[in-house]
């Protein structure tokens, strides 16, 4: 919808955009201003738009990895070819991340627009800022939100925060894209952190940020926690292209091994700390045996892979079992 022209406009429109020209704006930035002026009220406004915009990108890019995980076809690039998630699965995973975002999420994000504001950023402003002004901006988003995940990731798999918070995310030994977000509320509040914490820091040193570059930066973060999440391999896949991006095939082996790869993004962080070790070892033997089993028929080639595959996950249920008992041992202690 554009606004036909000024004297047609509520008053509320000349409150909050006096001397905006509509017919400067893109059709984009027109909207935006519609959004506002229609709802009234720039904490509802941005309230809504901030909810909306995450269950509609979540759900939204999960829904092609469960059609992809129906169809066979695409089981050659499955990193864990043998399990497929189930309906049933794939339905128990959307009620609890659904609890997860209207028991956490839904309550909180009605302070998004005070604090946001307070700190400087801007909401319901027109124009939006280039996208040579954003990409910067959302760089360093991706920087902080990684290193963060990093530090919090590996810290949930300790002790307590192991046993009653994120025990309940590696539920699934081979994740699917609904599986990002299948946590223990605690854990979507900690990790969550991260991704807004970043823009609202940079927002107070800066004051020079507009929720469109926000906006534009948890779109791209979900896509990022899904994908990586999807159990899936090809070609294509960003880290093929972009070494240091992590990916589904980073991420996979975490959620088989248990321990390992606690980035989201980046691959950096792991390397230089040692988390990937087992990861580099486990890639190691896979690429050495294709090599040395070149001339073998490809059903020998999938066992070993999958006798490899058993291996790591049994170390990893082990891992898990010594985390859990640690957590126990830990909050018998606290009683």
């Amino acid at each position: 919808m554009v606004f036909a022209n000024a004297t047609a406009l509520p008053s509320l429109y000349h409150e909050m955009y006096p001397g905006t020209d509509l017919a400067s704006l893109s059709w984009l930035e027109q909207q935006w201003v519609h959004w506002y002026v229609s709802i009234g009220n720039p904490v509802l406004a941005t309230g809504l738009a901030s909810f909306l915009l995450h269950e509609i990108v979540y759900f939204g890019r999960s829904i092609p990895w469960i059609i992809i995980d129906s169809m066979p076809y695409f089981r050659k690039w499955k990193l864990q070819p043998k399990k497929i998630p189930t309906m049933a699965e794939q339905w128990e995973c959307t009620k609890t991340v659904l609890f997860s975002h209207f028991t956490i999420e839904l309550p909180l994000i009605w302070l998004f627009h005070p604090t946001a504001e307070a700190l400087g950023m801007s909401t319901y402003q027109v124009p939006f800022p280039s996208l040579k002004t954003m990409a910067p901006q959302i760089f360093l988003f991706f920087f902080f939100e990684d290193f963060f995940h990093f530090v919090a990731h590996q810290a949930l798999h300790t002790g307590v925060l192991y046993k009653h918070i994120h025990k309940i995310h590696h539920k699934y030994s081979a994740p699917f894209g609904l599986a990002a977000e299948y946590a223990h509320p605690a854990e979507v509040f900690i990790l969550g952190a991260g991704t807004i914490l970043g823009p609202l820091i940079y927002c107070f040193f800066t004051a020079n940020l507009h929720i469109i570059t926000v906006y534009s930066w948890i779109v791209l973060r979900l896509f990022q926690a899904v994908d990586a999440h999807s159990g899936y391999d090809f070609p294509w896949s960003l880290h093929n292209i972009v070494p240091f991006w992590s990916g589904a095939e980073h991420h996979d082996f975490h959620h088989m091994a248990f321990t390992n790869n606690f980035s989201t993004s980046f691959r950096w962080w792991d390397r230089i700390f040692g988390t990937d070790d087992k990861y580099r070892a486990y890639r190691a033997r896979v690429k050495a045996a294709k090599k040395a089993m070149k001339n073998a028929s490809a059903e020998d080639i999938k066992n070993f892979e999958e006798k490899l595959m058993n291996e790591v996950e049994a170390e990893g249920i082990k891992a898990e079992a010594e985390a859990e008992a640690r957590g126990i041992k830990a909050f018998g202690k606290a009683q």
